[in-house]
């Protein structure tokens, strides 16, 4: 049986760590070292907007201490990631390439989106998770800069939203202002509550389950039932528990859950979040499974190079995400899961063609999602409101260039594709390809339900010489469909050097 060892490094707000896992296809993913180091960079990080010569010094004296130790592990693999800390500074071109030059470590500094979706996955990926889901849950991702929750409806993602609400944010926000600790306790609260009422109102957030991912809450749990292996107790206890708590000064509660730090300054931040989170939502039960971004990575690698069977359909959170955000601006209907098909027939049917892959079909049914999402705020200017809505959506699973890339689809649908060193600052040129093509392939498949009334049955496409055969069977007039049709091919032509044609049996119905 091979053993895979792989190394995890991720680089947070206020500490780094390092997990080694080994990876094997029977026994899975199993930890068997974890080092964390308190380090507080988000602090200079989300104040100055910078990093200082200290700060970096510190954190390339930990990195090499981690790259003795992967080196004594000997491990067949290693990442390192990094989020926010790094995302917001200044000057993290220089930091990046100091850490390089100190330790070798090459760092991927990862978006938002990213980060949550990894850190998701490493929950999603285990056994009982779809059976958490299944009515109804939040998966809610507290970190140093903010609080992501996603939300599932009979087993399917409804919406993900990133909430400013992070455990050092909070405290740096409010601390240093000359108050007495209860009314600093009382102002965190106050902060935190209203900041959940605004996302409440928004979204219909009652839910059986509420499964919290972050610092200190499997030592809260474990506080609240001793005997509980499972790792789930009802929110009442929860709340109680915490509820007792936070009464207590910051040393107190640090000795209480057995922290490390005697007098760890995001404790409370931290157990406020989970408590008002819980009460938010009006979960029945609170599951802590007791995983970080650390975990993710090992998940994400170990399914990236296929070293485990994975159980749960990441795809098709990606797509229910995306018929959420379509829904949400009314435009979701069935000419959308027409030409959804439509696409993914046409992409099926040129795979020898367009040289693509399953990540780019994906991309594919996403835009065909989401392409009429625009005329919910202007009829006129869609293309250009439906790119904007998707680049300030969280999709969670797609990366910044993906939705870049379902962004632009979207757009050159409708408008003529720009020459590519118009779009050179926003796209490489393996990306504009991937616009060029993908967006071909919705004008035609766009083209064939003009009429948004799905005229056609029978559908058979296929590819003959230099021209793509598009063979239906109507029992209406396609003469609309049929004049777009050949406006449409044009730019087809251009981009794939094929001629669309399409031929009608029509069939009539026969009278009584």
């Amino acid at each position: 049986m091979d053993i895979h060892t792989f190394a995890a490094i991720y680089i947070g707000s206020y500490e780094i760590s390092l997990n080694i896992y080994e990876i094997s296809y029977k026994k899975r993913i199993k930890k068997i070292d974890n080092i964390r180091y308190h380090i507080e960079l988000g602090k200079e990080a989300f104040s100055k907007k910078r990093l200082g010569y200290e700060a970096v010094e510190e954190l390339c004296s930990k990195l090499s201490d981690f790259s003795k130790i992967i080196n004594g592990y000997k491990v067949d693999e290693y990442e390192i990631y990094a989020s926010a800390v790094l995302r917001e500074v200044t000057n993290a071109t220089f930091v990046l390439n100091q850490i390089y030059l100190r330790t070798g470590f090459s760092i991927k500094v990862i978006n938002n989106s990213e980060h949550r979706f990894i850190s998701y996955k490493s929950v999603a990926g285990r056994a009982g998770f779809d059976k958490i889901i299944k009515d109804s849950a939040a998966v809610v991702d507290i970190g140093g800069s903010g609080t992501q929750v996603t939300l599932f409806r009979d087993g399917e993602l409804v919406t993900t939203q990133h909430i400013g609400l992070g455990t050092m944010k909070i405290r740096t926000l409010l601390d240093n202002r000359g108050i007495t600790y209860s009314s600093y306790c009382k102002q965190m609260e106050e902060y935190i509550i209203k900041k959940l009422e605004t996302f409440t109102s928004l979204y219909e957030c009652i839910v059986e389950n509420i499964v919290i991912m972050g610092d200190y809450a499997t030592e809260v749990i474990r506080k609240v039932d001793k005997n509980n292996k499972e790792n789930v107790v009802k929110t009442e206890k929860f709340v109680k528990y915490i509820s007792k708590i936070q009464k207590k000064t910051v040393e107190e509660i640090s000795k209480e859950l057995n922290l490390a730090n005697e007098s760890d300054p995001f404790v409370l931040p931290a157990i406020l979040l989970f408590k008002n989170l819980a009460l938010s939502v009006k979960s029945k039960e609170v599951y802590v499974p007791g995983a970080n971004i650390n975990d993710g990575i090992a998940y994400n690698y170990a399914e990236k190079n296929k070293l485990i069977k994975v159980t749960h359909d990441f795809e098709k959170d990606i797509l229910s995400t995306a018929k959420e955000l379509s829904r949400r601006y009314n435009s979701y209907s069935p000419h959308i899961d027409a030409l959804c098909k439509l696409s993914v027939k046409i992409f099926d049917t040129m795979k020898k063609n367009h040289g693509l892959g399953k990540r780019e079909r994906l991309l594919l049914q996403v835009s065909a999602i989401l392409h009429d999402c625009g005329k919910y705020i202007s009829l006129l200017n869609s293309p250009q409101c439906a790119y904007y809505i998707v680049m300030s959506s969280e999709i969670m699973g797609l990366t910044h260039l993906e939705r870049k890339i379902v962004a632009l689809t979207i757009l050159y649908n409708t408008y003529q594709l720009n020459e590519f060193e118009y779009l050179s600052q926003k796209l490489d040129h393996d990306a504009y390809l991937v616009v060029a093509k993908l967006s071909a392939i919705l004008r035609v498949a766009n083209a064939l339900d003009q009429s948004h009334k799905q005229k056609f049955s029978n559908i058979k496409i296929s590819i003959k010489e230099r021209e793509l055969i598009i063979k239906v069977e109507s029992f209406e007039d396609i003469s609309l469909e049929q004049t777009l049709f050949d406006d449409k091919t044009e730019y087809f032509e251009n981009v794939f050097s094929l001629k669309p044609i399409l031929k009608e049996k029509r069939v009539y119905l026969e009278e009584d």
